[in-house]
């Protein structure tokens, strides 16, 4: 339903051999800093090695992602803030974001966006290989059992359980004492968190603790693709940063100024991400001077040859 693209464009060379897996611990060249939020540079497979390796040791984590309007939030919401700055691995889900974290001197390529479509077939091929067992919460009430149903058309062995997103989430009420319980007698591996942003990071980083050790991802609207409730972009559109168009006009009214208004407020970050670029590169040299040390050279050379 889902198939994986190339993501690496005409201007990206292909790796010599494979990648090495993504470490537990970072490389310094693989979590930068743009727009004034913090990401990890990771390719899917390097995701998944990470959680792995967090699962094995039975720690919990919590796999994020940014894009321009949860940077945009990380200013105006101090909870957003906060949740990334728990996060243990923060994906890029974004390739316009991509594009100019490059422009500025990162690392980055197309093959570094990771979204729940990007890895989706391989994150339930392994699921199923590791036997490991999911929890979703979010989506309208059904949604996420037509989303399972779809998934078990290709995977009929995957272990999920699930419950929707139309709760009380508030601290300490009821009904999220409920969800929280849930989760934890059924002791998931994974949790995926599907509420809508800043929704659904809020209430990770106010219960994530309380379910035991499990890695969340929080994931929008991934099951509502999976039920058919959205139509996801076409694939194609997302290696060359079209995907936002897409949705925009699918759903103008909602999605309007999260895509033409929000940007601007950027602007800001974006200056600072280019003094930095410029700080950055080393400072031109003089011909004049390269030469006169040159003949400096040759005259040292022919004097010792005396």
């Amino acid at each position: 339903m889902f198939a994986p693209l190339d993501q690496s464009g005409p201007g990206d060379a292909a790796p010599a051999a494979p990648r090495r897996p993504y470490r537990l611990t970072r490389r310094p060249e693989e979590r930068v800093r743009v727009l004034g939020g913090t990401m990890d540079l990771v390719r899917p497979e390097e995701v998944f090695h990470f959680v792995t390796g967090k699962l094995a040791a039975r720690q919990s984590a919590i796999v994020a992602n940014h894009n321009l309007h949860s940077l945009y939030l990380i200013g105006k919401n101090h909870q957003i803030s906060a949740f990334y700055q728990a996060a243990d691995l923060i994906e890029v889900d974004s390739v316009p974001l991509i594009f100019w974290a490059r422009l500025v001197g990162r690392a980055s390529r197309r093959f570094h966006r990771c979204t729940y479509l990007d890895w989706r077939d391989a994150f339930w091929t392994l699921a199923v290989q590791k036997n490991w067992k999911v929890f979703f919460v979010g989506g309208a009430p059904g949604v996420a059992e037509k989303a399972i149903e779809q998934i078990r058309q290709d995977w009929p062995a995957a272990r999920i359980a699930s419950h929707h997103g139309y709760f009380d989430v508030a601290p300490g009420s009821a009904e999220n004492e409920a969800v929280v319980d849930a989760i934890r007698r059924y002791q998931p591996d994974i949790v995926l968190v599907g509420m809508g942003m800043p929704r659904q990071e809020i209430w990770t980083l106010e219960n994530h603790a309380a379910y035991g050790p499990a890695v969340t991802f929080t994931v929008g609207g991934a099951f509502d693709y999976e039920a058919g409730v959205q139509k996801a972009a076409p694939r194609w559109m997302g290696p060359l940063g079209m995907e936002w168009l897409f949705r925009l006009m699918s759903d103008p009214q909602r999605l309007f100024w999260r895509y033409c208004v929000e940007p601007w407020s950027l602007i800001g970050p974006a200056c600072g991400d280019l003094v930095r670029a410029l700080s950055r590169r080393p400072p031109t040299s003089d011909p004049r001077t390269a030469e006169t040390a040159r003949w400096e050279q040759m005259r040292a050379r022919n004097e010792a040859a005396r």
